[in-house]
């Protein structure tokens, strides 16, 4: 074969290369949306399971059957629309062609039982509502019957006092005396079997002593309203015992089932950083290889036998030429790849491309007036990029979230910046480096109240102290789904006030003596 048919040869297999890295970008984009969407699913029927259990509180407290209907109609609904999620969520091992490439089947396997759970809680729940639905139609009903009898037992209870009182018998007075305190025990305080007996005993009793026919009746029809008021009064305590019982059942249920959310959330995040992992390295490897794969054809080419010096001198600085031109594509390529994956991040949370190109010329700003070398700083460019690379494994319900965060989302939000300098410090490729430093400290500020790590001063690299001003400045000018973009001299105002507490004092005075080359970048770069 030819040097010229290698030569042709090698080109196809360095655009394949190429192609199979842009493949592989792509893929993660779509892995990532893939969990998000799951994520999103999960928390839907966590949500629904706690409007179910809501729905049976209501149940326990409401108060006429009208109500409670109107409440089965609705937890009937949740139940339809739980079905319909449930629907959308495959229970299979494959769910995606990087799943069969990088084989996680141990915790795609504990995902398919977390979600299994998941579906499982929701008919237990169904049961025991159902139950309460039962038991409060019967609570109402029998809650009615004692009112109407309530106020007529104790009419009859007090007309027969005085009564028995005019009779002057000594037994009749002390037994009636113990019916009216066993009328208390039953319907207000144990309401139990054997304070209904004493209290019919004591009533019972009563009659014995007396002699007098009419009364003797009058107590014979008001024990018969002892017994239907003490059988309700009862009743009902069995069942607000019962209705304890079930809402400590649900009460477990829920807990099964966000536990089971939580596990779906955490394994479904370790799988998608292992696979972003995998695939850097992929990427790193093919460009070492493509590097090293061009250096190996131009050795080739120079050591072609059988040529004329002439020959040689010219197919040398063709060669030389083609891998300059080859070189050049890589680094375009490799520059094109990190920045796609610092806008993966902006993708996620809804904010443009442009946020990411603003920054890096933010940056490329600042370093230039505050003294780094030409190089240095367009190294910076190109790595600022990737400053909030770790955001992609942050669930789409915080990163998304329209209000304020709650005490536990601010802290998982805040681990972006340690999980992108895990992704990027295991490469020892210069841009990567300055990439996981920068991913690792924008958020660190000069008076030390930053985090991860609370660096004061220059113990911050000067990489993540630009970045930060250069972030901060774009993010406040920027519209954000939890507020909406400052003005300019809002935002002036408040680095003058964070100066030497957020920002080094002289990456400010950089910035304001600057101030057209920071405004232009601005406009050019505007969100359409």
């Amino acid at each position: 074969m030819n040097i010229k048919n290698k030569i042709k040869i090698s080109f196809f297999i360095v655009a394949s290369l190429v192609f199979l890295m842009s493949f592989i970008s792509i893929s993660v984009t779509y892995l990532i949306r893939k969990n998000s969407i799951l994520n999103n699913q999960i928390a839907q029927i966590i949500l629904l399971q706690e409007r179910m259990n809501q729905a049976i509180q209501d149940v326990d407290s409401s108060d006429t059957l009208k109500k409670i209907d109107l409440l089965k109609y609705k937890f009937n609904q949740y139940e339809h629309s739980f079905e319909k999620i449930k629907s959308n969520i495959p229970l299979n091992e494959n769910m995606t062609f990087l799943s069969r490439i990088f084989k996680d089947k141990k915790e795609k396997q504990e995902i398919i039982e977390n979600l299994k759970n998941l579906f499982v809680s929701e008919y237990k729940i169904e049961i025991p509502f159902y139950k309460m639905y039962v038991l409060q139609e019967k609570f109402i009903k029998f809650k009615k019957e004692f009112d109407l009898l309530y106020p007529k037992e104790k009419h009859e209870r007090l007309a027969l006092y005085q009564k028995v009182l005019l009779q002057k018998n000594f037994q009749s007075i002390h037994y009636f005396g113990l019916a009216q305190y066993y009328s208390k025990e039953t319907l207000y305080q144990h309401k139990t079997d054997k304070t209904l007996s004493q209290w019919l005993n004591s009533i019972d009793n009563t009659k014995k002593n007396l002699k007098n026919k009419l009364l003797v009746g009058n107590l014979e029809n008001y024990r018969i309203t002892v017994v239907k008021i003490g059988e309700k009064a009862i009743e009902l305590k069995k069942i607000q015992a019962s209705k304890k019982v079930l809402q400590k059942e649900i009460s477990i249920i829920l807990q099964d089932s966000k536990q089971s959310a939580t596990n779906i959330s955490q394994m479904t995040q370790s799988i998608s950083t292992k696979v972003r992992s995998r695939l850097f390295i992929v990427l790193v490897g093919l460009t070492i290889f493509i590097v090293i794969f061009i250096i190996l054809l131009g050795l080739k080419v120079s050591k072609n036998i059988g040529l004329s010096v002439g020959e040689i001198e010219k197919k040398v600085k063709d060669g030389l030429e083609q891998i300059i031109d080859l070189n050049k594509e890589i680094e375009s390529t490799q520059r094109e790849i990190i920045f796609t994956m610092g806008t993966i991040a902006e993708y996620r949370s809804k904010e443009t491309g442009n946020h990411v190109k603003r920054v890096a010329e933010y940056s490329k700003i600042l370093a230039l007036h505050y003294g780094l070398e030409k190089d240095e700083t367009e190294m910076l460019k190109q790595a600022s990029p990737m400053h909030d690379i770790g955001k992609v494994a942050i669930s789409d319900s915080i990163l998304n979230k329209p209000g304020r965060f709650n005490e536990e989302e601010r802290k998982i939000m805040d681990t972006h910046a340690f999980l992108g300098y895990e992704m990027l410090n295991k490469s020892q490729r210069p841009l990567l480096e300055t990439a996981s430093i920068v991913a690792y400290e924008h958020h660190e500020k000069w008076d030390g109240s930053g985090y991860p790590r609370g660096l004061i001063g220059d113990k911050i690299h000067i990489y993540g102290r630009i970045t930060a001003l250069a972030d901060v400045f774009d993010a406040l000018g920027s519209d954000r789904v939890y507020k909406k973009a400052w003005d300019n001299n809002k935002i002036f105002k408040l680095f003058k006030e964070e100066r030497g507490k957020h920002f080094e004092p002289k990456l400010v005075d950089i910035f304001f003596n600057n101030l057209d080359e920071f405004l232009k970048v601005q406009r050019i770069f505007q969100d359409i």
